[in-house]
């Protein structure tokens, strides 16, 4: 049986207890590397030290041993057995320098005798010149320095002393001990040290973390409000603070707009549904006859509901990125002439005066026909609904170096700055004037919005000349018109 997720959760380690065994692992492990190191090397270069030591004083003793020798006959029977008298010859004698004894009427005191610390004269051997045992160290086997006594030119012996394997006198233990103990209590305060830096650390450098990871759960839960604190931080985690609070509000603002758009989508799908309703209870009651006139108010209707799922299924198309496209090469200015031709009894009825002016016999692009008198017809649709009777409406059609560009501008009302960087959102209505009193469910801008991008081009608005709205759009041609460059002006 699997254990709870919770338990689990709670068995694993969080980051900063990681980060914390992280760090203290790495200073224990550089701090016993560095005391075993530096073990090592003291012991070969303590244990050097020593045998340089007892090499100096083989050195000075070796005369004494020779004079020895001359003095009792050039034998060495005389020293056979004899320890006590080998060790009184090679015991230091305190240097002293005739030259230096005394200095201006007062004597020098000699200097100090070499240390006998190191057990020297037990690890000495004196053999003669045949290399047999004579006094001293009896394991002749040890490897050690050798030196050789000569008498008139002649090799009459050799003292051997073993060299040092190991510090043994009590002295020198006592120093070992005493650096070893300094090593490692060093080592410790080094450990104690890192894991306090560690411990800070884990819980000041990972405060940033653990706050975005409470505000992520937070976000989860569907709170698209929560923030962190990006401030005081330049580096990666304030980086990242930044790119969680934009991206909750990017989420909070989506979440607005889906709530925007199940409320408005519900509100444009019952207000025709409640008409068609209400008008065939009435017909069924027999409050309203069935006449031609009540049967095309029905048929409004329904086409109401049919472009507006229309639209819907278009804009989910573009957003998804599924609206299928055929580019082929077009005339841009034919395809105006077209869409308003097909607008121009509407506009008249309107009271809307339209002027067209195209500035160029021809704009060849490459793009979808269809798609484009959908785009036309769109924002035709938009100026012939907002623009009040009397009104006028202006279109341009132009070359801008490797661009067509096309205008749409109307008279009053107008819109606000505040809403024109919206007025391309899906379901957005700019209050006022130019509302849904007019009809239109907010969706035609929104379309035009996507078919301009499909091809490659831009769209924007701005307050019109005019006093009302100005839709500029620019394409990129696919090559130069083969007709030079005219005025034109021409009304449906």
């Amino acid at each position: 049986m699997s254990e709870p997720k919770s338990l689990r959760s709670r068995l694993v380690p969080g980051i900063t207890v990681k980060l914390f065994l992280a760090v203290l692992f790495t200073a224990a492990s550089v701090v016993i590397a560095m005391a075993l190191a530096a073990q090592w090397s003291f012991n070969r270069g303590f244990l050097g030290y020593l045998n340089e030591q007892e090499a100096q004083r083989l050195e000075l003793a070796r005369p004494r041993i020779i004079e020895a020798y001359v003095d009792n006959g050039r034998s060495w029977e005389f020293l056979r057995g004899d320890r006590r008298r080998w060790f009184h010859l090679l015991r230091p004698l305190p240097e002293t320098d005739p030259d230096t004894d005394v200095y201006d009427g007062k004597e020098i005191p000699p200097s100090p005798p070499l240390s006998e610390l190191t057990g020297a004269l037990l690890r000495t051997t004196l053999l003669d010149a045949g290399g047999n045992f004579v006094v001293g160290f009896t394991d002749t086997r040890v490897k050690g320095v050798r030196q050789p006594l000569i008498v008139d030119d002649q090799v009459v012996g050799y003292v051997v002393t073993a060299r040092f394997q190991s510090v043994t006198a009590a002295g020198d233990v006592r120093f070992e001990r005493s650096q070893f103990r300094a090593s490692w209590t060093m080592g410790a305060v080094s450990v104690l040290l890192a894991a306090l830096v560690a411990l800070w650390a884990a819980r000041v450098l990972l405060k940033p973390l653990r706050e975005m990871a409470k505000a992520t759960r937070r976000l989860a839960a569907g709170d698209y409000s929560i923030r962190v604190d990006a401030q005081g931080a330049g580096d990666e985690v304030g980086q990242l603070a930044a790119d969680f609070n934009h991206m909750a509000q990017v989420m909070e603002r989506n979440e607005g707009m889906r709530r925007d758009f199940m409320a408005d989508l519900s509100h444009e799908l019952r207000t025709p549904l409640g008409v068609l309703n209400g008008e065939l209870e009435a017909m069924e009651d027999g409050v309203r006859p069935l006449t031609r006139e009540s049967v095309k108010s029905l048929q409004a209707e329904v086409a109401t509901l049919n472009k507006l799922v229309s639209d819907l299924y278009d804009l989910s198309l573009a957003e998804a990125g599924a609206m299928t496209f055929q580019h082929t090469p077009l005339d841009l200015v034919e395809l105006l002439r077209v869409a308003v031709s097909a607008y121009a009894q509407r506009l008249a009825d309107a009271g809307i005066a339209l002027e067209v002016r195209c500035e160029a016999g021809e704009l060849l692009v490459s793009g979808d026909a269809r798609r484009l008198r959908q785009l036309f017809s769109n924002l035709l649709e938009n100026s012939l609904r907002y623009t009040d009777r009397g009104g006028r409406l202006l279109i341009t059609a132009r070359r801008s170096g490797p661009d067509a560009v096309l205008s749409f501008s109307d008279s009053a009302p107008g819109v606000d700055a505040d809403h024109l960087a919206r007025i391309f959102d899906r379901f957005y209505r700019v209050e006022g004037s130019r509302s849904r009193a007019s009809g239109g469910a907010g969706l035609g801008l929104a379309i035009c919005s996507r078919i301009i991008e499909a091809h490659d081009g831009e769209m924007n608005a701005c307050n019109s000349p005019l006093g009302g709205l100005m839709m500029n759009l620019r394409f990129p041609l696919s090559h130069h018109a083969l007709h030079p460059d005219n005025q034109e002006e021409w009304r449906p």
